[in-house]
């Protein structure tokens, strides 16, 4: 067994020093940006193997949809020893180089990138997004392996941004610990206005391509609150510097977390509205606090990461759901919204998850795990079969805030129970079960959430959204109580001057008496349709369970169906003026914070 076990020791020991010696390097060059591509250049040392399968990611964490970034692939070549190697593709994302155990390998490829998002690669004559996991390849079985990367900008470009840490003395030279935080490491080449800030002790830097009305010192004071705000619920910031890369469009919105920097798109001239700005800062405030929330305090299923293939986890309603709850919770800590705006954007936030049919269908749980196939892949009819994970998620986080505070009478919130779990995965170096989860919520409360769990977690039972704004001494009103509003049930789009059905609700008029998406609408009750359907005076002028004829052309024929009209059930829930006792005032005090 001594012997077994020495051998063992020595065989891992040689393991660890064959890996130790292998070296892997990108460069990163632009030959014909106009045209949107990057080439790629990857050198690969100290192996000794027949062969070795690099491999491109197929799906970028954060955005829960296998993408295919090898599709964008082209030009790909190989050469081992200095010499041209033979090479075959053995996988959608895996190319297999036959090295003949040559102790180097160096491989060139195109990378094509002409989609404007936060999560793809772009790339023109202006600038270059590199978003990692669509840029870079890996060796099978070195995930863990460290690597360097060299960017040469294209002529006339002189900066590059980055949370990568830079190698002293060799411009634009970045360093990765492993693949995990490359691919987590998006990097913009160009000419970018950067200006920097310092909060909660570290280091910021913002870099803004495509112009805009922003005022970059307000910006930085007004981004500084936010970082603080977060900061303060965790009680410590991890990282050494963070990295704001912003792209700025006529019209762009979303954005992209990563370990210690995050992507934003943004519309150039939202600055100088107090409703754009406001929507900027809450887009930074959503992706700052991923910071915590899903980099580091994270499911268990997201990471360390399979490439190849879809991660599933139950809880992507905590982890985008919470953030988007808590992005409300830093604005208004921040001093941006009001009390008063505070609760009238979660009183609709609120509604906005009762009106949508697919919530009576698909529980949060249930909508996090189908992402891949749901989220990012919708159709017609998804809005009645199915939930945003990041809707329900924030219901859920304001509720289970409330019901937090209202247990303890304002001494706890959904605060403690974030920055407990986010120690807890530090200290474990792993992220946690829905169970874990639960749990906490459970010690940090005092009480069962067992039926809440199956309630509104993983069931689809409708909020109750008086006895929860209730507990903090808040009222909220639905204005459309009491009232018989004709409802149709439809949207609709204009195009080239007709009118077209792009959706009808479930148990609508529209869907129980057979009108269809894409149906064109021609007339109702006689009268030509030139807008919005549900606003024209053959409805709004009826009354509930009125007949209207509706005219429609569908697949070249023409059609006509008599639809009985009902009420509109949606909710518009609004806050109204309360008297508030004093424990329900320490509850709000509480669940606020501030």
């Amino acid at each position: 067994m001594k012997k077994s076990l020495a051998g063992l020791v020595i065989l891992l020991a040689l393991g660890m020093t064959a890996s130790s010696q292998v070296k892997i390097g990108f460069e990163v060059s632009f030959k014909e940006p106009q045209a949107h591509y990057a080439e790629v250049e990857m050198n690969i040392s100290g192996i000794n193997k027949d062969y070795v399968d690099v491999k491109m990611p197929v799906w970028a964490p954060g955005s829960y949809l296998v993408r295919e970034f090898a599709k964008q692939v082209e030009g790909f070549s190989a050469t081992a020893g200095g010499k041209q190697a033979k090479f075959e593709k053995v996988r959608k994302n895996t190319w297999r180089v036959y090295t003949s155990k040559a102790n180097t390998l160096k491989i060139n490829y195109r990378v094509y990138g002409f989609e404007i998002s936060v999560r793809t690669p772009f790339i023109d004559d202006t600038h270059a997004f590199l978003s990692s996991t669509g840029i870079f390849m890996y060796p099978e079985g070195m995930l863990k392996q460290p690597s360097t990367v060299k960017i040469i900008p294209f002529k006339g470009w002189s900066k590059v941004s980055t949370g990568l840490e830079p190698v002293a003395g060799e411009q634009f030279t970045y360093r990765a610990a492993d693949f995990d935080i490359l691919f987590d490491s998006p990097i913009e080449v160009g000419n970018q206005d950067v200006f920097e800030f310092t909060a909660a002790g570290v280091k910021h830097e913002v870099a803004m391509y495509g112009g805009g009305n922003y005022d970059a010192s307000r910006l930085k004071t007004d981004m500084a609150k936010i970082v603080e705000s977060a900061t303060a619920v965790y009680g410590e910031n991890p990282n050494k510097h963070y990295t704001f890369i912003v792209h700025n469009y006529a019209q762009a919105g979303g954005g992209l977390e990563h370990l210690n920097s995050t992507v934003l798109g943004a519309s150039r001239n939202q600055y100088a509205s107090e409703e754009g700005y406001k929507g900027f800062l809450g887009l930074v405030a959503h992706e700052y606090h991923h910071l915590w929330n899903v980099k580091r305090l994270r499911p268990v299923a997201l990471g360390p990461f399979d490439y190849d293939n879809e991660n599933y986890t139950t809880n992507l309603w905590v982890a985008e759901g919470f953030t988007a709850y808590y992005e409300n919770k830093f604005m208004l800590r921040s001093g941006f919204v009001s009390p008063e705006e505070f609760v009238a954007n979660l009183a609709s936030a609120v509604a906005g998850v009762e009106n949508t049919p697919g919530a009576k269908v698909q529980s949060a749980a249930s909508s996090s795990y189908d992402a891949w196939i749901k989220y990012y892949r919708p159709n017609e009819n998804s809005n009645n079969t199915g939930v945003s994970y990041y809707s329900k998620g924030e219901v859920i986080g304001l509720i289970m805030d409330l019901e937090i505070a209202k247990a303890t009478k304002g001494a706890k919130s959904l605060d403690d129970v974030m920055k407990a779990m986010y120690l807890q995965c530090k200290t474990l170096k792993r992220g946690y079960t829905d169970a874990e989860f639960k749990s906490m919520v459970e010690k940090i409360s005092g009480q069962s959430f067992t039926d809440f769990w199956a309630r509104y977690v993983n069931g689809t039972t409708p909020v109750e959204y008086d006895k929860y704004f209730g507990y903090a001494g808040i009222k909220v009103k639905n204005e459309n109580e009491g009232k018989s509003v004709p409802y149709l049930g439809v949207t609709s789009v204009k195009k080239e001057g007709r009118i077209f059905i792009t959706a009808v609700s479930r148990n609508s008029a529209a869907w129980t008496d057979g009108l269809n998406v894409n149906d064109e609408i021609l007339s109702i009750d006689g009268s030509p349709v030139e807008s919005s359907i549900e606003r024209m005076p053959a409805i709004t002028g009826k009354n509930v369970g009125d007949v209207v004829q509706i005219n429609v052309g569908r697949d070249g024929i023409q059609r006509t169906f008599k639809v009985t009209l009902k009420a509109n059930p949606n909710l518009k829930l609004v806050p109204v003026a309360a008297e508030a006792s004093a424990e329900q005032l320490q509850v709000r005090k509480g669940w606020m914070g501030i």
